[in-house]
């Protein structure tokens, strides 16, 4: 079975090495577990969507919540799917200093990333656009 979470947390250093530290740790540890996403992060906060088994998703996210690199950890939305929508990237990356104001401005009050203050819907429309404007800018 397969499913969906998507999440949000703020980076606890904003150091651009930790998100390339968490997108390398992901990368290594998402294949061999079947996971697929993306994380997108701009200001100091992180949205990620991942899929897969609802086992290994579940055991993810319970590590996500633990990781000492996030803080502020929220469930947004999880659901059961019929078929990915982020299968293929083992975790791209959306930079939201290279996405136009306009396109954030769309889903919330001000030009920023802030997922706690709208429902994770609006959130997984934002991803999905962003996917769909070829905003996703790493490799699988």
């Amino acid at each position: 079975m397969l499913v969906r979470l998507l999440y949000a947390s703020r980076a606890v250093d904003s150091d651009p090495r930790t998100v390339e530290a968490i997108l390398a740790q992901a990368r290594a540890h998402n294949t061999s577990t079947g996971i697929t996403g993306i994380l997108c992060h701009g200001g100091g906060v992180f949205l990620q969507a991942i899929e897969g088994g609802r086992k290994a998703v579940s055991e993810l996210f319970g590590h996500i919540q633990k990781d000492p690199r996030h803080k502020d950890v929220e469930l947004l939305h999880f659901e059961e799917i019929n078929e990915r929508r982020f299968g293929g990237w083992t975790m791209g990356l959306v930079s939201l200093t290279k996405v136009h104001s306009s396109m954030l401005l769309r889903y919330s009050e001000r030009p920023e990333l802030d997922p706690y203050a709208v429902s994770g819907k609006v959130s997984m429309a934002l991803l999905e656009e962003l996917m769909a404007t070829a905003s996703i800018v790493c490799r699988p």
